[in-house]
């Protein structure tokens, strides 16, 4: 370990990893440290939820991103960024390190949003890492059962791949419908079905109110009395950005570390990307955006320009999802609350296209088993002015 560097990245997780090639596109031989908090180097982490339990060919070896093998970074891990010395150029880990850099990204991500009165110990995970892939593979499986909590993005891949291997899984969500927040009406009453017909129960309606753990198993307490006894309990209740050291640092804040577009914050030395970064989207305005395709394209690009590429980020990122034998990709804003037009190609939801207007524009395009149109979706939320449902309806196929 250097005390100087003339990189230093925080955050040792994919737009981390990213930064750091990108940084190695246009330096070669500069000195680079990517300091984590967790204990581990870094996963692709969509695996831990996907490939990992779906896929057989997939290996726990293919999880690793090898960050410091390919780019010859130094690793720090198991240490969290407590202060940042702007002036000096400096940051603080938790274990007293003091690293000084000539440029400094922020990837720092976020943490598990924790439910009052629910620790993460023992048979309760908040999941997010890979140690949490650990230790839910040794509740699940054989017939045991397992209550996620969540209907959202991770909740309902958790609920989808547990079920898959020999586990009974109970989905506890706050909706009446699953997904009804984000996929129009009948999509949602659909996925809803496939999923109890797969054999997840589904609490509609519930939130957890504590948790009790024993040496045989857990209970889970609903916020209306019930009560369910089962083997383990994995959270997916979303994430708290980790903006924490960029407010004491004095950097602007707000819903996320704020950047132009060339993902460089109020300090001109120092950057920020992925999760926490909120940068000014070319067709979709300012926004913070927290999937895979984002965290790396980004990472990239911002490691790209503290080696002084000085490249504006123009990339619209799209999230995708599989659930089950159903899959999705899409682009901008899924709002169930806003007007929506539907495009389907194939009868019963098989395969098809939901548009999201918003007054006089496509807000966010759905390609619901539809693949290799994300460029497409991308010229319709950027273009496309008339919202007429005939205009939109065929527009991609």
């Amino acid at each position: 370990m250097r005390d100087s560097y003339d990189y230093v990245i925080v955050g040792a997780g994919m737009a981390g990893d990213a930064a750091a090639r990108g940084i190695r596109e246009v330096d070669a031989d500069g000195t680079v440290a990517v300091v984590g908090r967790e204990p581990t180097a870094p996963v692709t982490r969509p695996a831990l939820t996907k490939d990992l339990w779906n896929d057989p060919g997939f290996t726990f070896d293919q999880v690793w991103l090898r960050t410091g093998e390919d780019t010859g970074a130094d690793m720090v891990l198991g240490e969290s960024v407590v202060g940042i010395d702007r002036a000096a150029r400096t940051v603080t880990t938790d274990a007293g390190v003091t690293l000084r850099y000539g440029a400094l990204l922020l990837a720092t991500g976020g943490r598990p949003r924790h439910v009052d009165g629910v620790d993460d110990s023992g048979r309760v995970i908040y999941y997010r890492t890979v140690r949490d892939y650990e230790r839910l593979r040794d509740l699940a499986g054989g017939g045991r059962h397992v209550v996620v909590v969540g209907g959202g993005y991770i909740g309902t891949e958790l609920a989808a791949a547990l079920v898959r291997n020999d586990t009974r899984v109970t989905l506890v969500l706050p909706q009446d419908t699953l997904t009804s927040a984000s996929f129009p009406g009948g999509l949602a009453r659909h996925l809803d079905r496939v999923y109890e017909d797969a054999g997840v129960t589904l609490l509609r309606g519930a939130r957890v109110a504590s948790t009790v753990s024993g040496a045989d198993g857990v209970t889970v307490v609903l916020t209306d009395g019930r009560e369910v006894a089962a083997d383990g309990v994995v959270l997916g209740t979303g994430i708290v950005v980790e903006t924490e050291v960029a407010r004491a640092a004095g950097l602007d804040v707000d819903d996320g570390v704020v950047v132009d577009e060339q993902l460089r914050t109020s300090d001109p030395h120092v950057w920020a990307a992925g999760d926490v970064a909120r940068y000014p989207d070319r067709i979709l305005g300012r926004r913070r955006v927290e999937h895979v395709d984002n965290a790396t394209s980004m990472g990239r690009q911002a490691g790209r320009n503290l080696a002084g590429a000085g490249e504006a980020y123009d990339h619209t990122p799209f999230f995708y999802s599989d659930l089950f034998d159903a899959g999705y990709e899409a682009v901008g804003t899924l709002d169930a609350s806003l007007t929506t037009v539907e495009d389907w190609h194939e009868d019963d939801f098989g395969a098809g296209v939901v548009y999201y207007v918003d007054a006089d524009r496509v807000a966010g395009v759905l390609l619901w088993n539809v693949w290799d149109a994300t460029d497409r979706a991308r010229e319709v939320v950027d273009h496309q002015r008339d919202v007429r449902p005939e205009a939109l309806r065929g527009l991609i196929r």
